[in-house]
């Protein structure tokens, strides 16, 4: 049950950054593109998660599979705190 769970996390993190970025290359709002490397980061995660967990269960793969999440939210940040026009 749990492998549903983390497969629906990372499924909806990916149509987030999809839909983010399709409004972001009609729209050109830079706020929709720092968004969409947000959720980006986020999707890594949950495959990185998937694979720590279910492929090699032996092996801690925390640090790296943590990695795109962080990036993700510091790239979010960084075009929240450079975006002149919010």
């Amino acid at each position: 049950m749990a492998d549903v769970v983390f497969g629906l996390c990372a499924l909806t993190s990916l149509v987030c950054a999809f839909l983010l970025w399709r409004g972001y290359r009609r729209s050109r709002a830079r706020l929709l593109f720092w968004s969409s490397l947000c959720f980006t980061g986020l999707f890594l995660n949950n495959v990185m998660l998937i694979v720590d967990l279910r492929v090699f269960p032996d092996v801690d793969l925390a640090v790296w599979r943590t990695l795109p999440a962080i990036i993700g939210v510091a790239l979010f940040l960084y075009g929240m705190a450079t975006d002149k026009s919010i």
